[in-house]
């Protein structure tokens, strides 16, 4: 059977493509410590020897619209094409193209539908900088075949923030029954607090400091009842118009397991958004 060898969470900020790439002279100031940062946190993927890469994002609007939101759908294709055309624009991310992995996202589909969570999919999906931000920071030479998975985190009715920690615990099992010998890393990426074209949106520091320092604590902690006894759709509002991306990392606590502190933490704000990192090492890593 499959083995795990890594769970990553992660934000997923589209302008560190061009932050990272930008000549000295014109980098923003908190350009080389972000890089830093990036680049420790990459060893945490590197050091696991993945195979293959299960990542679960969510479309920003580029795919999936109001007449047609699935609540969680999978990738199932050979390839898929990446980043939009406003990404280009606006952040300056390039043309990707990632190879698909089949078999394992037919698994994924088969095995979940027949547990019980209906997974929507799709043959022909293209992907936005929810999966390939964390590709740029964490496998930047791309040379990793992927399994998408998409989350509706935009567009109400939404599932409940329970719903996503039972997918995360949906897609452990999974990946772990896959009758095959590779190495998977599952990585998932979602934000803190976070508003979009509010009034908090580019103040000195994240919108809510509180909110984020609770989070990391409930992610690096595996406190996932403490999570979810204060978190709800109703109260994501409170820390940032667009806060609801913070369900997918309670997906990844679902992923990672009940009380389990994360290998690895780290964090950086960036003035409106904190960036956090997390890795965990379900069969201890490798050396």
């Amino acid at each position: 059977m499959a083995e795990i060898a890594a769970v990553i969470a992660s934000t997923h900020h589209p302008f560190y493509y061009r932050a990272s790439t930008a000549p000295p002279d014109q980098a923003p100031p908190f350009a080389a410590e972000w890089v830093r940062k990036v680049e420790a946190f990459r060893e945490t993927l590197t050091r696991a020897e993945p195979d293959v890469l299960v990542m679960v994002g969510s479309d920003h609007f580029h795919q999936l619209w109001l007449d047609n939101m699935p609540q969680f759908l999978v990738g199932h294709a050979d390839g898929y094409d990446a980043n939009w055309h406003n990404e280009e624009r606006e952040f300056g991310l390039p043309r990707m193209r990632m190879r698909g992995n089949r078999d394992l996202s037919w698994h994924l589909l088969r095995q979940g539908l027949d547990a019980g969570f209906d997974l929507a999919f799709s043959n022909e999906l293209r992907l936005d900088h929810s999966i390939t931000c964390p590709i740029i920071t964490l496998r930047p030479q791309n040379d990793l075949p992927i399994v998408p998975i998409y989350t509706n985190i935009f567009a109400p009715p939404l599932p409940q923030p329970r719903r996503f920690v039972e997918l995360g615990r949906h897609v452990r099992r999974l990946v772990e029954s896959w009758p095959s010998d590779q190495r998977v890393a599952i990585i998932g990426t979602g934000h803190l607090s976070l508003e979009l074209g509010g009034p908090r949106q580019f103040g000195p520091h994240c919108p809510d400091p509180e909110f984020d320092a609770k989070a990391v604590e409930w992610i690096a902690k595996g406190d996932l009842e403490g999570c979810l006894a204060e978190v709800t759709l109703d109260s994501l509002y409170a820390p940032g118009n667009a806060t609801h991306g913070f369900m997918d990392f309670t997906l990844m606590m679902g992923v990672a397991g009940e009380g389990v502190n994360a290998d690895y933490v780290d964090t950086y704000d960036l003035f409106h958004q904190m960036e956090a990192f997390f890795t965990w090492y379900p069969n201890g890593g490798r050396p």
